[in-house]
């Protein structure tokens, strides 16, 4: 009987898989090593391959594309529905096998090793950026204790950076002094390498068009811009703005039965990092509004007068967000004087 449709239960040495034929029954369950699973793999037809989206997901999907097979990776909250009862790696592959059939189930599109990359590196630097936050903080915490305080921002750092590096013997302990230095070089070579990053992504942003496009939105630079580019590989699995905003979590969370409606707070689901930087442009274009007379719409203005800021914030957040897919389905560019009109 020949395999049809296989679920992939992926991990670091032993994967497990669960097969079915046109029918529907049971004709593979098998383990298999690493070094096992390309091999196994090549010998079969070609057939429907159903994975989990999670670590190492892509890199599969490709290397089993290019044997011949069709590959879809899945949500795992998608394909949790499907566990019968104890989960475990054999229950895992039957669940994904059965999910994959599914003609209501949503796919997440195959990244590529460049899309990947670019990925990478918007990840490092936030990853550089959360360990400068804590340097920052320490180096202030530090310095307080012997009664040394600075205003907030970049100027009250560098004073603090400058006291530290300074050579006043009355200022600190040398046994402070000497370490807190440490941390103050740190903390430097964090930022060097912090510019670094964004150079590089500023770059790959210049040579992308559809990341050009993106920013060309009020609220999207060209780091938001360039995450989405890379994330959102095919906008068509999306069939509508609302549904992109549902995506990224900026829609409010439902409570509702019988009728009526209960809206709550936003559901903070699929990416965080695409959210917060939405969030970030949002309130970005909500300051320049408030410091002028004129608003990226009248709509912005309406919206401030009764709720505020940081709600509003991720109202703009949600219609930056449909703008986007608006321009990725269609490829054009932002036109400030048509969404005006919506």
């Amino acid at each position: 009987m020949q395999v049809t449709t296989i679920g992939l239960d992926l991990a670091k040495h032993i994967f497990q898989l669960h097969g079915i034929d046109a029918q529907g029954r049971i004709v593979l369950r098998r383990r298999l090593r690493r070094a096992e699973l390309l091999p196994f793999l090549e010998a079969l037809p070609p057939c429907l391959i159903g994975l989990e989206a999670c670590g190492t997901a892509h890199h599969w999907a490709r290397q089993l594309a290019a044997l011949g097979h069709t590959v879809r990776l899945m949500p795992p909250a998608y394909v949790k529905p499907y566990v019968k009862r104890q989960k475990n790696d054999m229950a895992d592959a039957e669940a994904i096998c059965e999910a994959v059939t599914r003609p209501s189930m949503r796919f997440v599109p195959l990244k590529s090793e460049a899309q990947q990359s670019v990925l990478l590196l918007h990840r490092s630097r936030d990853l550089l950026i959360r360990q400068r936050t804590m340097l920052v903080n320490a180096v202030r915490a530090h310095l307080a204790e012997f009664g040394i305080v600075a205003a907030q921002g970049a100027a009250g750092l560098g004073s603090l950076l400058r006291l530290i590096q300074s050579d006043e013997k009355d200022a600190l302990p040398p046994l402070a002094r000497d370490t807190l230095n440490i941390l103050a070089q740190h903390l430097l070579a964090l930022q060097q390498r912090i510019a670094q990053f964004e150079r590089e992504i500023i770059a790959w942003h210049r040579s992308d068009a559809t990341s050009q496009r993106l920013a060309t939105i009020p609220g999207i630079g060209p780091i938001t811009a360039s995450a989405l580019a890379a994330t959102i590989t095919d906008p068509d699995l999306f069939s509508s703005g609302r549904q992109r905003a549902a995506w990224l979590g900026l829609v409010p969370r439902q409570s509702s039965s019988g009728g009526k409606e209960r809206l709550g707070r936003i559901t903070q689901q699929g990416d965080p990092y695409i959210r917060r930087l939405l969030i970030t442009g949002a309130s970005a274009v909500l300051r320049y509004a408030r410091q002028r007379s004129a608003a990226p719409s009248d709509w912005v203005h309406r919206l401030l007068a009764r709720r505020p800021p940081k709600v509003v914030a991720v109202a703009l957040a949600n219609k930056t967000a449909r703008i986007a897919w608006a321009l990725l389905a269609r490829g054009e560019v932002y036109r400030p004087s048509a969404i005006a009109r919506t």
